[in-house]
């Protein structure tokens, strides 16, 4: 077994990544495609615990600028992250992996609740903890949820699962010049607004010393290397 850098991690992942190349709700090959990097971290030896957006289905801060209340829409876009748990959860089962959905929002019917003591038991036991809908509560965002779940569940790091290869200092996709970062401090996050995570969550995390690591996950073996402090993405710390 290689050596781990970080033995317990908050896995951060956008809703947008479930939905591939559709650009909207969620594309079981995709799924699969990033969930097999998963299964090779835990069998490693590594404790995952996931915190996933619900973009890919339902956005509330938009739907609050279109006039929704924002209250009611964080609301939906907390059960759209749920949505996203399960099927997550659907997707690492098939692949042999034991996991655990905890929800902020009570639906025994469809996961457990989350009790801190309750979800770091599941990882000392091995299996994927998947913390859904959010905080619980309206104007937090999932990123602060990782955060907050990072910090609750003693991870050594936050790692970000992202569609390009780290941090840049403008949109790679729009501009090619665009330069990645190999490393940041948190405030060089906060003073450029750089789009790593939202500014309260990089503040908790900066405030616990928690290191944020931005790679690409859907390039095979990233997730490995990460785990094993081998080059990949950019570390914030």
């Amino acid at each position: 077994m290689e050596n781990l850098r970080f033995k317990r991690v908050l896995f951060k992942l956008s809703g947008e990544a479930l939905a591939g190349n559709k650009g909207f709700g969620i594309d079981p090959e995709t799924v699969s495609a990033f969930c097999g990097q998963i299964v090779e971290a835990a069998e490693m030896g590594v404790q995952l615990a996931m915190v996933i957006g619900g973009g890919n289905i339902f956005r509330g801060m938009s739907a609050s600028a279109s006039g929704m209340d924002r209250a009611s829409a964080d609301y939906m876009g907390m059960l759209a992250t749920v949505m996203n748990a399960v099927a997550v959860q659907d997707a690492l089962e098939k692949l042999g992996l034991c996991t655990r959905v905890l929800s902020a929002i009570t639906m025994r019917e469809v996961c457990e609740p989350y009790i801190r003591r309750r979800a770091i038991h599941h990882l000392e036991k091995g299996r994927v903890v998947i913390c859904a809908a959010g905080t619980g509560n309206p104007y937090f965002t999932t990123d602060t949820a990782a955060a907050l779940r990072a910090m609750e569940l003693k991870t050594q790091a936050i790692i970000k699962g992202t569609k390009v290869d780290g941090v840049y200092d403008k949109d790679p996709k729009t501009n090619p010049d665009a330069v990645m970062f190999d490393r940041l401090t948190y405030m060089d996050v906060l003073e450029k607004q750089l789009k790593v995570m939202d500014s309260t969550a990089v503040t908790l995390a900066m405030d616990n010393s928690m290191p944020i690591v931005v790679f690409n996950m859907f390039v095979p073996g990233n997730l490995k290397k990460v785990v094993t402090g081998q080059k990949a993405g950019t570390i914030v710390e």
